[in-house]
């Protein structure tokens, strides 16, 4: 099989093109590039690049790089920004996965005559006997990454490849080791790829200046004063700048007036989720179906009934920041998901 396999600079998307290679494919490696500003975590700096151009010498395969910055501005970045500035809290990596790796990347390879995309997302897929594909929790659940990968449908997994979703991290970087790849001890990125560590609040401000307002109680009496509205996101306890004398977290984030609501944590609780833009990995459930609920990359999953756009929690639940996914699985198998209204 003929396979582009998506090289981050990390271990795991090397091990990934390693493992194709050892299993006798045609094995090309990409690296995109997709963010030219600053950057100091992630898969967006130079030496990123240059980590991956030098595994795929070490492997012998065939390295490129793709230019996808403008779609990555578009289709990410200007995303990000705008979802902040309506109160809302956004996933980029979702949405990178959804437009760019699994979007632009995977047209790209069609056009290229690739059999197949492979990555190094911490995930399983399985064929069924009927032909159709589901997509199962990583082996290492501690490192499974099936939540971000929530929009992928037939049409995508019959040409994807995740070749260390059988693998557990500690066994990815001992295989690295055997190889002798210079990724092998290399740190996880956890942040935006695309703004510095640390620096989330001064690229939003550069990017859409937000007023001033109120921060008021549950019932609406005012307690404070913030300098903007993309400091905050629902469920966020620390870093209000109100003195309680008990815990106080974000109720609720109103962009039309610039007001950040409080309020203690049954103030939070909620019964239900309303999801937009739900999709599903082979077919809808049937109706009031029991579903597990993760609404964080590795959150803990919680029972749910899915009731056509929303879900009934099995027990009230701290209510869920818009823009953030939600994720519906039964049992390890993915069932879909989509963005919190």
């Amino acid at each position: 099989m003929n396979v582009l396999v998506a090289m981050s600079g990390g271990v795991d998307s090397s091990v990934a093109a390693a493992l194709l290679a050892e299993a006798g494919h045609e094995v090309t490696g990409v690296t995109l590039k997709l963010w030219g500003g600053e950057s100091d975590s992630g898969c967006c700096s130079v030496s990123d690049v240059e980590d991956a151009r030098r595994v795929a010498a070490q492997l012998g395969i065939p390295h490129y790089i793709f230019n996808f910055a403008e779609d990555f501005e578009r289709q990410v970045v200007g995303p990000y920004v705008g979802e902040y500035g309506a109160g809302r809290t956004p996933n980029p990596c979702v949405e990178c996965n959804r437009s760019i790796k699994f979007g632009r990347l995977l047209d790209r390879a069609d056009a290229m005559g690739f059999d197949a995309v492979a990555t190094g997302h911490h995930a399983r897929v399985q064929r069924r006997d009927d032909g159709r594909h589901r997509l199962v929790r990583g082996a290492d659940r501690a490192k499974d990454q099936s939540y971000v990968l929530y929009m992928l449908g037939q049409h995508q997994l019959e040409r994807v490849l995740l070749p260390v979703g059988d693998l557990t991290k500690a066994e990815v970087r001992t295989r690295a080791r055997e190889l002798g790849l210079r990724t092998a001890a290399k740190p996880e990125s956890m942040d935006v790829c695309f703004i510095t560590r640390g620096g989330r609040e001064r690229f939003l401000a550069a990017r859409a200046p937000a007023a001033a307002g109120p921060v008021v109680d549950a019932i609406g009496r005012e307690v404070g004063r913030h300098d903007g509205i993309t400091g905050f996101t629902v469920g966020q306890r620390r870093g209000l700048g109100v003195a309680a004398g008990e815990r106080r977290y974000v109720v609720d984030v109103d962009a039309a007036t610039a007001t950040v609501t409080i309020g203690g944590r049954d103030d939070l609780l909620r019964a239900e989720v309303r999801i937009d833009a739900l999709s599903f990995v082979e077919r809808a459930p049937a109706p009031d179906r029991s579903v597990l609920v993760q609404v964080r990359a590795h959150g803990t999953p919680v029972g749910g009934h899915l009731d056509d756009d929303r879900v009934r929690f099995d027990e009230p639940q701290p209510r869920v920041a818009p823009g953030q996914v939600v994720a519906l699985y039964d049992g390890d198998t993915l069932l879909g998901g989509g963005i919190a209204a």
